[in-house]
């Protein structure tokens, strides 16, 4: 009988045990593998060279109506953001925020103005629209912003004698980006029951 030059492969005849126990000890190199991994940041700083751009750098911050002057003339109650919404409106990768603003009077109904603020780095939030003048009376129902369009339900007033706590017309717009411009659409105005 001839001898093999191979070795002994006996060990060949595996059972379910030796498979459980080389999977266990496979899955718990490769985890150990995983946290000896070199962090890639402190390589990028060790280089030499400029950091490395993170691939999924942060996003810009929306602009905080907090911080901008509104041009109302509230006199000595100040103003109130009532509402706002984030939004990239132009498509430029920047989000810009729509503020509903309106003076902080301690009852009724005050007028409203909405607006749209964007911000450079390092500056404050300034104005580049004013889609609803305080002077045209208006308060905002439901208000959002969404895939770049504004939407808002105004109320208003059929006349002067209606009181300023019970706006009795509505009208649903939006405004979106064209062209340079916010071009608004807008329902019919429609009557509110205010229960008066």
């Amino acid at each position: 009988m001839q001898t093999s030059a191979l070795p002994d492969l006996a060990h060949n005849d595996s059972r379910p045990m030796h498979w459980l126990a080389t999977a266990t000890a496979m899955a718990a190199v490769v985890a150990l593998a995983g946290l000896f991994q070199p962090d890639a940041s402190a390589s990028a700083s060790t280089s030499g060279g400029p950091p490395v751009q993170q691939r999924h750098a942060q996003p810009a911050a929306a602009p905080d109506p907090s911080a901008a002057d509104f041009p109302l003339d509230c006199g000595t109650v100040g103003t109130t953001v009532a509402k706002q919404a984030p939004g990239d409106l132009d498509g430029d990768g920047r989000p810009e925020t729509v503020a509903v603003v309106h003076c902080a009077a301690g009852s009724g109904t005050p007028p409203s103005g909405v607006y749209v603020l964007t911000q450079q780095s390092g500056s404050a939030p300034r104005i580049v629209a004013t889609l609803v003048e305080p002077a045209q009376q208006f308060s905002v129902g439901d208000f959002a912003v969404r895939d770049g369009v504004i939407s808002a339900t105004l109320l208003g007033y059929s006349s002067p004698s209606v009181p300023s706590c019970c706006p009795d017309q509505q009208e649903k717009v939006t405004w979106q980006w064209q062209n340079g411009a916010f071009v608004r659409n807008s329902q019919t105005a429609e009557p509110v029951d205010t229960g008066i």
